[in-house]
């Protein structure tokens, strides 16, 4: 595909930056990578899997004279961020994100974008559970979706060309309204989540069962959850603060449906359970049919080995 930024400057390097820059050096996509996040110990680890090419603790001088600025921090971090790089942005650059709240980002975000820059907010949805620079891994996005939320207004061809970025990366990319995508992510994301972690605190706080019990009998179902529970704290939190209505809107249909399974189990209702469940299951399947899961680690992607 060949270069499509000459310069990016990545701020937050974390399981998404980290995997981002790997990527876009691995496929050329990109000249040179700043790198910058607030704190030493993670520069330094993202720095010792050589991620980018310039390295700093200051994101002002990270986004100098770049041509894609991509903000890779919580949700709750993005604006005093942003305010901090607006006045060192070059002009016709264009600055996007990696947030699974579009409403919020657009809310609070657009206003500080100055005139000439190019505000395409994104969501890549990739991940795993772990965090940080050597969670990060190159083909994280491949066969994964890519969400942009543009307003109407901003050029296309600044748009494109994020497009073709995040194509170069390995995702399928959708153009989607921001309100939208907020409550599409809010039951398929954000929703199973908050459920996960409830049950899986429900289980700590368990007295007639043990601790160990839990950990030695754990069926595959448990496990699952408990692997969506390990997701990073902080940038839950900001998810659910951030994306408030469309999870609320979201948990009270589920609520309605849990009471409906509750009846049908006290009742003995056999046909409402096997119906339920005989839907639900070709869900999975169109899921799995969709090439979106598979029972493999981190969705069966390859990593790295010693001798590539």
């Amino acid at each position: 595909m060949g270069i499509i930024f000459e310069k990016i400057a990545i701020i937050g390097v974390g399981l998404i930056g980290s995997s981002i820059a790997q990527a876009a050096r691995i496929k050329g996509l990109v000249g040179q990578i700043n790198v910058a996040t607030r704190r030493e110990e993670t520069l330094e680890e993202a720095r010792s899997i050589n991620v980018g090419d310039a390295y700093f603790l200051n994101a002002a001088e990270a986004v100098v004279d770049a041509d894609l600025v991509i903000l890779c921090v919580p949700l709750g971090a993005l604006e005093s961020i942003t305010q901090t790089i607006v006045p060192h942005l070059k002009t016709g650059a264009i600055l996007t994100d990696v947030g699974s709240v579009k409403g919020h980002v657009h809310k609070v975000l657009g206003p500080l974008v100055p005139e000439g820059i190019h505000f395409v907010p994104g969501h890549p949805m990739a991940g795993t559970e772990h965090s940080g620079p050597l969670a990060g891994f190159p083909q994280l996005f491949e066969g994964r979706w890519c969400i942009l939320t543009p307003e109407e207004d901003v050029a296309r061809s600044a748009v494109e060309k994020l497009v073709q970025f995040w194509r170069g990366l390995g995702s399928d990319v959708e153009l989607m309204d921001a309100a939208h995508h907020d409550m599409v992510v809010a039951i398929t994301s954000h929703v199973p989540h908050l459920v996960a972690y409830n049950i899986v605190g429900t289980v700590d706080d368990l007295e007639s069962v043990s601790k160990s019990e839990v950990i030695k009998f754990s069926a595959t179902g448990f496990r699952d959850l408990t692997r969506i529970a390990a997701s990073d704290p902080v940038m839950w939190r900001d998810v659910f603060l951030t994306n408030r209505d469309a999870v609320l809107e979201m948990l009270g249909r589920f609520s309605e449906d849990l009471s409906v399974l509750q009846r049908a189990v006290r009742m003995g209702d056999a046909h409402a359970l096997e119906d339920l469940f005989t839907r639900t299951r070709k869900i999975r399947r169109s899921i799995i049919d969709a090439g979106q899961e598979t029972d493999a680690t981190d969705f069966g992607r390859a990593h790295p080995t010693a001798e590539d």
